[in-house]
Formats: structure tokens, C-alpha cells, sequence
């Protein structure tokens, strides 16, 4: 079955409890009670010199969730909310569309909850995904690598509605429960660890749940902030994990409207400063947080002062295999 959405109004929004994560909390124990509250640094070394001395740029880290990933916090939420609806019950068999990081997420919150998990995944997924979804024990089923998460959608959408009795299918991509884990958790928390001082909000967009979410969070609690989104500059990018929303499938959770400037991040530009992220703050950050960094950049360089977060959705150690990112950083700073 498909989980319906339950789309409220727009302005019928209530603020989170100001608590991080305490939605998850209150609900999950164990490993699970552990998603949320992830680090946010300051960025120094990266910035360029004609940043001025009163802007900062702070970045979460949001590999530090237990599943490695930002996805933690939607996949939590959407399978709780499935679960609170009587849509889930133990044994049965979760699916959707991943080019990743949400399956992964998913396979840790399915064998948490005691659930099984099919997931649609673009054959040309990198080994380190494949490995972990493997040691899970996730049914994956391969998808055209040339129509990318796209057809992994189309795919699971097929699935799902040719065995409606066979799954409990969460959509990540239209459900409501994603955007609500970062409105719930991920806003306030920025909130809090810059004591509401956050003047700016950027952020790149895949499912667009992380923006979504945050920003309306952030809104809620001061109106004044900005909210700028990031997607690649074109439908043919090295940003894993990112949509150039033109030339895709929309996700339905998507509002454009929401952010008040679209940045489109370059590749190469954006892979340079995934190598610079480790090689001068000692962050090793995933390919999506390069694009991350240079729309937080882009940004900062127009202030005169100001608070500036962004976020990294999960760590470099899931693009190892990516020789022509991390092996061509070592060698141009003689590593």
C-alpha cells in the first residue's frame, strides 16, 4: 500500500518543542534515540578572504546519525508515522526508492522495528551503498543507471501498485513525515546551537525534505531568515544525491516557493571544495556537501555580517571509490 499524505494548509504549521529530536525520543529507545543532535562546526579555514570578519558559516554534520546520514531522520519519522497509522505491523515488507543514503536509513530503522525492506536502486549505485545495504540483508532491486533515482521512483512505483498486499510503500519523495523530521528535529536544532542568531539557511535538494522542513521551522521562529536552496547547474552532475529539479521528477514534498534565492552549484567547483573540506578543516564530507558549501560561500560573500548554516548530509567515506574526488585531492595537496 501506498501511505497517503496528509498535507496541511500552508500557515497551519505549529512550532516543534524546542527540545532536538525529542519527537524521535519519546518514541524509540536503543540505537534509534540516538538520531538527532548532530555536531554543528564553524567553518574557518575554507572561506575565502573576502568574507568579512563578522559573517559566519556553520555547518552540520549529519553523519553522525547512527545510519550515517541526514536520511535517518525522515526514515525514523516516515516509519513511525506509518506505524502510528496502522499501516505498518512486524513482518511486513517496507519499500521505495532510494539512490541511497535513505536506504540505508530505512534498512537500519526496518531491522530495528522488525520489518523487511525492498528497495529500488540505480545499478550504478557506488560499492560502499551496495556493501552496506548488503550486511543489512535489503531485497534491492536494480534499476536503469541512465535514468538515475528517477527511474528508481518509477519503478517502485510499478511495484507497489502491481503488489499493493505484498508492501507498505512510504514514498519518501511525497510523504509528509519527511519534511516533518526536520521540522521537528533538524530546525530546532540549528535554533538552538546558534542561540537563534541564524540569519541564513542553505541547503542542497534531493527529496528536498531536509529544506523543506527546516525552513519552515526556522520561519516560524523569525520570519527575517533566509532560505536559499542548492541544486546542481545541470541534469548531468557528479552531485550524488541532488536533483536538478527542471529535468526530474518533482518531488511532491517540493515547494519552490519556499526559498528565497535558487542557487545552481557547479560540479567540479563543488568537488573541489569536498578535497579542500578535508584537506584544510578536516571534514571528511560526501560529494552533496561540496555543493553545500559553495551555495553557504556564495551566500556569505554578499553580507556585511551575519550567521550562515548549511548542511552536510553524510560522510566522504561512502565516495572512497570515487578515485577522481578524493584520489586526485590527495594528490594535488601531495598527500
Amino acid at each position: 500500500m501506498t501511505v497517503p499524505l496528509s498535507r496541511p494548509a500552508r500557515g497551519a504549521l505549529t512550532l516543534a518543542p524546542t527540545h532536538p529530536s525529542r519527537s524521535f525520543r519519546d518514541r524509540v529507545d536503543g540505537l534509534l534515540a540516538r538520531v538527532g543532535d548532530t555536531p554543528l562546526v564553524r567553518l574557518r579555514r575554507i572561506l575565502p578572504d573576502d568574507i568579512g570578519p563578522e559573517v559566519e558559516v556553520w555547518a552540520k554534520l549529519e553523519w553522525f546519525n547512527p545510519g550515517g546520514s541526514v536520511k535517518d531522520r525522515a526514515a525514523l519519522s516516515m516509519v513511525l508515522d506509518a506505524e502510528e497509522r496502522g499501516l505498518l505491523e512486524p513482518g511486513d515488507t517496507i519499500l521505495d526508492a532510494s539512490s541511497g543514503n535513505t536506504g540505508i536509513a530505512y534498512a537500519m530503522v526496518a531491522r530495528a522495528r522488525g520489518y523487511h525492506l525492498t528497495l529500488c536502486l540505480p545499478a550504478n549505485a557506488n560499492a560502499e551503498r551496495k556493501a552496506v545495504l548488503a550486511a543489512y540483508g535489503v531485497d534491492v532491486v536494480e534499476t536503469d543507471p541512465l535514468a538515475g533515482s528517477d527511474g528508481a521512483i518509477e519503478v517502485a512505483r510499478r511495484l507497489a501498485a502491481e503488489h499493493p498486499d505484498r508492501y507498505v510503500y512510504l514514498d519518501q519523495y511525497n510523504n509528509d513525515a519527511n519534511w516533518r523530521a526536520h521540522f521537528d528535529t533538524t530546525g530546532p536544532e540549528i535554533w538552538r546551537d546558534t542561540g537563534g542568531r541564524v540569519t541564513h539557511w542553505v541547503a542542497g535538494l534531493g527529496t528536498s525534505g531536509s529544506f523543506t522542513g527546516t525552513t519552515r521551522y526556522l520561519r516560524a521562529r523569525n520570519p527575517d531568515i533566509q532560505a536559499i536552496s542548492v541544486q546542481p547547474d545541470s541534469p548531468f552532475h557528479g552531485l550524488e544525491g541532488l536533483k536538478f529539479m527542471e529535468t526530474s521528477i518533482v518531488p511532491g514534498i517540493y515547494d519552490p516557493d519556499l526559498a528565497d534565492q535558487h542557487l545552481f552549484a557547479p560540479t567540479e567547483e563543488a568537488l573541489e571544495l569536498v578535497r579542500r573540506l578535508a584537506a584544510e578543516e578536516g571534514l571528511l564530507a560526501g560529494l552533496s556537501s561540496g555543493a553545500a558549501v559553495w551555495g553557504a560561500i556564495e551566500v556569505a560573500r554578499r553580507l556585511d555580517r551575519g550567521v550562515v548554516v548549511t548542511l552536510f548530509p553524510d560522510s566522504g567515506e561512502r565516495y572512497l571509490s570515487h578515485g577522481h574526488v578524493f584520489g586526485a585531492g590527495r594528490r594535488a595537496h601531495g598527500r
